[in-house]
């Protein structure tokens, strides 16, 4: 069991004080600098990097192995890579097929700077697009390179054989999402995330029967092995025989995707959890602006306390859908059909004319939170409180007839409808905002390389492309560009340097990692406690919504950070698991994910303080305009937060690397 007493008190001074509303809570650090990107021109740093990354010949390719935890987007797609340019790759993934990794349940789309619409778009816009999206809190040398490489992943897609919609001339589709005003966005119905899933998945699979590619279902990184400052491998627990294993290779590659589910209730797959990143922090990998967590603005409502998960509407559906509230309380519980259109108000198309229903997710969010907090929220009430809006096909039914929204969005409306009873095509959505995504994760420098040398971190899981909000269909470009286009490059000019020294498993630092892990595990099913899981994760995930969820403030966060450590102790020493550590045991799995989560928590409340200013999906109410929009302060916040774990009861250490803008300028945003 960690040490969970601080040995800090916050009242007290400490440098960095003067206003900062974190002092006390961690220790200032050095600051940090990517140095892996070149300078010079903005859209010369990528082939500059990819000509000064050293080479690695086919034959000592063959003498490499490199291990992947996750197999969504951004781990498939490296696997898969990897394994055909030569390398021994082991791929890890705790569900029972690679195929089952939450990048399945992606629905929208993605983007890429095609412009096929020809409606001004660029790769210069989608760059544009992508740090405004993000409240010009990202790393200018990543977007731009995210943005330049879009467009090789609709090449790789299509010759995959990706199901991409089309026109009636046989050209690919494209649609809106939030935050532009061009249409860049490739899909296949609703069900994008599947069909790239299964092209990856395919193009991995290959690689397995080529004997590149070993694969490992149901099983779970537990720790990383750290050796004379490098990672060598990783322990892993097989979730079906409980056998705590060891992996080593050269280079360890986490792909595990992001952390949302801290809150209990969001759209993420119940596993999907911030263990491996958590493991990777604790042996000195720095996690970067933890706090930036994505609402989405379109999901289906609570609907009680029964509920362990919630789901995503598409993004997509704000294209054609829109999004009103009525305008007098008093209409809140009639049937929405009744209330004649001069009595609804579409605060969207009012308060951002220019965008309308198409505002950034974190924008949207925050509306559908202001008019329900109003009293003019709808749906049936939870804990006293209407927390919906309408989300209304009737105008584009009207226009485009019924076919033409089936074809669109069919499998999102028979979701809808099997999940409430509703008919969409009769009665307008009620969609309410929920945690969907997170912009933190382990921070990288350029070449997607964390503070731990031979660590390598892509998709959700790294902090790099999206700043302080990310625009709809930009996960599964990122997740695709890293897998892909990216790390293939960047990788290896660390494996340069090898073949390295084999590791043996009775290395001090293989068998103290190992012991680690096993200690962990008895501790959890020595504990005779009377409390599961499950309860402590959902009261976590309470006091996270409550105090670090759409709107933080000062009191509200330290409230948050000394409940989550009481709550913490008590977990440690009352939490109940049952069964044994042979075999399969659900209960050991969520206890190591949730006892993670408490430490998570913790630090994304401590970061959320440090950082009084409004931007992206981190609003606090301290720092907003007269009319209530985000308000950023460049001269004090324009950084990104990494974060050092410092040890078991000692503060976090904060370094931070300050963010330069060469290509574009910084501005307040806007979307009227």
């Amino acid at each position: 069991m960690p040490d969970t007493t601080l040995t800090s008190d916050p009242s007290h001074d400490e440098p960095g004080d003067h206003g900062d509303d974190a002092a006390g809570y961690y220790t200032p650090g050095d600051p940090i600098k990517d140095t892996k990107a070149p300078a010079g021109p903005i859209d010369e740093r990528w082939q500059t990097r990819k000509f000064e990354a050293r080479l690695v010949n086919p034959s000592n390719r063959r003498k490499l192995d490199v291990i992947i935890v996750g197999t969504g987007l951004a781990g498939g797609a490296a696997a898969a890579t990897l394994g055909e340019a030569g390398y021994n790759v082991k791929s890890f993934c705790y569900q029972d097929s690679p195929r089952r990794a939450h990048s399945i349940a992606a629905q929208g789309g993605i983007n890429a700077a095609k412009n096929y619409k020809e409606d001004g778009d660029s790769v210069h816009r989608l760059f544009y697009d992508t740090v405004k999206g993000g409240d010009y809190r990202s790393r200018e040398s990543n977007v731009y390179r995210l943005a330049e490489v879009s467009t090789n992943i609709i090449d790789q897609c299509v010759a995959q054989g990706v199901p991409f919609a089309r026109e009636y001339g046989g050209l690919l589709d494209n649609r809106s999402f939030g935050g532009v005003q061009v249409s860049r966005t490739f899909y296949a119905r609703g069900q994008t995330g599947q069909q790239l899933l299964i092209g990856a998945y395919q193009a991995m699979e290959r690689q397995v029967a080529a004997g590149t590619v070993e694969q490992f279902t149901r099983h779970e990184m537990l720790e990383v092995i750290v050796v004379d400052g490098k990672a060598r491998g990783i322990i892993a627990r097989d979730l079906v025989t409980g056998e705590i294993e060891t992996h080593l290779a050269d280079v360890v590659v986490l792909a595990s995707g992001g952390y949302g589910n801290v809150f209990f209730l969001s759209t993420n797959a119940m596993g999907s959890n911030v263990t491996a990143a958590w493991r990777a922090h604790r042996k000195g990998a720095y996690m970067a602006n933890p706090c930036y967590t994505q609402i989405h603005p379109t999901c289906i409502p609570v609907t009680g306390t029964h509920q362990s998960k919630l789901t995503l509407m598409s993004e997509s559906l704000r294209n054609d859908g829109r999004i009103w509230v009525p305008k007098s309380k008093a209409d809140c519980e009639k049937d929405p059909r009744e209330i004649p259109e001069e009595a609804r108000d579409y605060y969207l198309e009012r308060i951002y004319p220019s965008f309308g229903n198409l505002v950034p997710r974190d924008i949207a969010s925050r509306a559908a939170k202001n008019v329900c907090d109003e009293g003019r929220g709808v749906g049936p009430e939870v804990d006293g409180v209407r927390r919906g809006v309408y989300l209304d096909f009737s105008a584009a039914i009207e226009r485009l007839g019924k076919d033409g929204i089936e074809e669109k969005y069919d499998n999102l409306f028979d979701m809808y409808a099997r999940i409430t009873g509703e008919n969409p095509y009769e009665t307008p959505m009620r969609i309410y905002p929920a945690v969907h995504y997170v912009m933190g994760g382990l921070w990288v420098d350029y070449d997607l390389q964390s503070s731990i040398e031979g660590l390598f971190v892509t998709g959700e899981a790294n902090f790099s492309d999206h700043g302080a909000n990310r625009l709809g269909a930009s996960a599964l470009m990122q997740g695709l560009a890293d897998g892909y286009f990216v790390l293939p490059h960047t990788i290896r000019d660390y494996l340069a340097d090898g073949p390295f020294e084999k590791i043996a498993e009775d290395h001090p630092a293989v068998v103290e990692a190992k012991k680690a892990v096993e200690d962990r595990v008895a501790h959890f099913l020595n504990t005779s406690g009377t409390r599961s899981v499950d309860s402590y994760h959902r009261e976590l995930g309470n006091i996270m919504w409550e105090y670090c969820g759409m709107e933080r403030s000062e009191d509200g966060l330290k409230k948050a950070i000394d409940l989550i450590r009481t709550l913490k102790d008590d977990f440690w020493r009352n939490v109940k698991v049952l069964g044994t550590a042979e075999g399969l045991n659900q209960s050991l799995e969520r206890a190591g994910r949730v006892a993670d989560f408490f430490e998570l928590g913790e630090l994304m409340c401590i970061d959320a303080l440090n950082r009084r200013e409004s931007c992206g999906g981190h609003f606090r109410a301290e720092s907003q305009t007269e009319d209530g929009e985000a308000l950023r302060h460049d001269d004090q916040f324009a950084y990104v937060a990494a974060w050092e774990f410092a040890g078991d009861g000692e503060p976090p250490v904060l370094h931070k690397e300050e963010l330069v803008y060469t290509a574009i300028e910084m501005k307040q945003r806007s979307y009227k």
